[in-house]
């Protein structure tokens, strides 16, 4: 039994990369969907987030794009929104399936409940290819908030991480 189950594995892993082909290519584009959600216990507190990208591959690497986030908060006491505009650069690291990347983001947020000022910093993430034109994908940013360049060196200390978990597509 473990034979046939080493068998079928080694299998797998020779077959799975000819299946693949899902890399990116110069000239591709590439649109992503995000959205978060939470509610207290009574329904009282809710917040819905969501984001949107738009990006252009140069080479079979390399990314840049604008995304947009927005955000909405419904309490007892009122609502809110806010958002951010962000461009980025990506380089993909083409692995068939699974394309990890890394890059860094500028831009700002604004809002109702937000004090508006830009944002930057590093960002990463990986995607996985379910069919040659959608993926999945998870990312991280690290965001430092400043005015202008003078607090730019020490708001990098002060940062805040931002999650990602969506769909994407390339056409």
């Amino acid at each position: 039994m473990l034979r046939k189950f080493l068998i079928l594995g080694a299998l797998g892993l020779i077959l799975f990369p000819a299946a693949a082909q899902a890399q990116f290519d110069e000239g591709d584009w590439e649109m992503t969907l995000t959205g978060t959600g939470d509610s207290d216990n009574d329904f009282e507190d809710n917040d819905f987030n969501g984001a949107v990208s738009l990006g252009y591959f140069f080479t079979d690497g390399l990314e840049a794009g604008v995304r947009q986030g927005l955000g909405f908060n419904d309490t007892a006491a009122g609502s809110d929104w806010d958002g951010s505009t962000r461009v980025f650069l990506d380089y993909h690291f083409d692995m068939d399936r699974w394309q990890p990347f890394i890059g860094v983001q500028f831009g700002g947020i604004y809002g109702d409940d937000v004090h508006d000022t830009f944002i930057a910093g590093p960002e990463g993430g990986v995607k996985y290819f379910v069919n040659s034109t959608t993926f999945i994908f998870a990312s991280i940013e690290y965001q430092f908030l400043f005015d202008d360049s003078d607090e730019a060196d020490e708001a990098i200390d002060d940062g805040r991480f931002v999650y990602g978990l969506g769909i994407g597509f390339k056409w």
